[in-house]
């Protein structure tokens, strides 16, 4: 692919300011990577005033607030420029935004028995002719552009101007105390639990992945910047997000988990996450839950049963015989948790590019489940409340073809009446219900702690 593009350096700005002084703009979108820099945690995006806008809403897609006739993929395909990017920055442009769990169901075909949230768009994307991008490693940043003359003079000026006059962040303004209430208590969840395993033990499936959700109600004058902001501070995580959709809807993301990449060459990578251990008191503990989760039968079986399934998925676009497993049940340690995370990579088919990727994909294998189409409709039956944007995945694609994502957990969403979280976990048949909504717990706190939830 053509790396050209235009990339004029910027003073570096610390994101959280950024976001203080940005955050209350409609459509911006922020992807921001936290904790300890690495490939997996080193770059920010921050993309602000869209060209255009898509949107889908029960099946129903439409293009800066018009319906569409076409689906959600074809629609993005078509707004997105063919143009290059800038060597010293992954993205100069393009497709920003997230398809959540409902997308993924339709795309698959799966009609959900859970009534629609008309506060909660299924799908929602901005298109920008722009990006600006900072490198965590390196401490320096860019105004980038997919062409040199794809940015008027006048609108890089002004981008220029409002970055320059950022300052500093301030605190964060102190959040509510919230009563949060879940949508199927611990004995509802347990049982829901029980029934999973029932169900693998019957042969049905081999894994189906068991959420839930805890609602509260929003208060007036909150304003989802000011939630993100804590939540990064409390959680900072490789995969962050923050998306302020039409500003009536925000998607609030500390995610852990790379979904897909894909590189401008064609490559392939994915990396599920699946086994969950808490952090230790002291190096020492902390050494021995690593060494337990890295050897725990039943938590290695779950990781392997995703990593086959992204093999499958990646598979029906890739090159035949591209797959490959280069990482298996290696441990990432996470500001609350440890992880057991796999990497799979092959080479995207000639004449297929990120949408196809994407429709093959989605939703994500590790909080579905294995055979994926039966786990989907498991799932649908078992959980109480739909999924929403939660275990969809928010995702960029340049214009240059190349692609990240990530799945989205460890995530508010906020809509004008409430505030929703949501956690869960892979089931398998060794699953013991206690055992999974402890974990289910352990995954929602950092979530609810940011409101002060006991």
């Amino acid at each position: 692919m053509d790396r050209d593009g235009m990339s004029l350096p910027l003073p570096w700005r610390d994101v959280d300011a950024v976001l203080a002084a940005w955050g209350h703009l409609p459509w911006l979108a922020c992807l921001d990577s936290g904790g300890e820099v690495g490939d997996r945690a080193r770059w920010a995006i921050i993309c602000r005033d869209p060209v255009h806008v898509v949107t889908q809403h029960a099946g129903q897609c439409t293009l800066d607030g018009v319906a569409v006739e076409h689906d959600l993929l074809t629609v993005l395909r078509d707004c997105l420029p063919v143009g290059g990017c800038p060597v010293d920055v992954p993205f100069a442009g393009g497709v920003v935004g997230f398809a959540g769990y409902g997308a993924g169901l339709r795309m698959a075909g799966i009609v959900t028995r859970h009534g629609e949230d008309p506060a909660q768009p299924e799908a929602a994307f901005g298109i920008y002719d722009h990006a600006i991008v900072l490198d965590r490693l390196h401490g320096r940043a860019w105004l980038a552009a997919h062409d040199a003359m794809a940015l008027p003079a006048d609108r890089i000026a002004r981008l220029v101007a409002r970055w320059e006059a950022v300052g500093p962040a301030g605190p964060i303004p102190a959040l509510p105390a919230l009563p949060f209430v879940p949508d199927h208590d611990g004995v509802a969840y347990r049982a829901g639990v029980a029934q999973a395993v029932e169900r693998i033990a019957a042969g049905e499936v081999f894994q189906v992945n068991m959420t839930g959700r805890m609602y509260a109600a929003r208060p007036a004058g909150l304003a989802p910047v000011d939630a993100y902001r804590a939540l990064r501070a409390g959680s900072p995580a490789p995969f962050g997000a923050f998306l302020s959709c039409d500003g009536a809807f925000a998607l609030l993301s500390a995610s852990p988990e790379r979904f897909i990449a894909l590189a401008p060459d064609g490559t392939v990578r994915t990396r599920p996450i699946k086994g969950t251990a808490p952090r230790g008191r002291s190096a020492a503990e902390d050494a021995r839950l690593a060494h337990r989760l890295k050897h725990d039968a039943k938590e290695r079986a779950e990781n392997l049963m995703i990593v086959d399934l992204m093999r499958n998925d990646i598979g029906r676009v890739a090159t035949i015989g591209s797959i490959s497993v280069p990482e298996l049940f290696g441990v990432e340690r996470f500001t609350h948790v440890h992880h057991l995370v796999s990497e799979v990579t092959g080479r995207l088919r000639a004449g297929c590019d990120a949408f196809d990727l994407l429709a093959a994909t989605l939703p994500p294998g590790s909080v579905t489940g294995a055979p994926k189409h039966r786990a989907m409709q498991i799932i649908d039956g078992l959980e109480a409340s739909s999924r929403g944007a939660y275990c969809g995945a928010v995702t960029w694609i340049g214009c240059d073809g190349a692609m990240d994502s990530s799945v989205i957990i460890r995530a508010l969403s906020m809509t004008p009446e409430r505030i929703i979280a949501a956690a869960g976990g892979g089931i398998t048949f060794d699953s013991d219900p206690m055992r999974e909504y402890r974990e289910m717990q352990l995954k929602i706190a950092a979530l609810l702690d940011i409101f002060h939830w006991p």
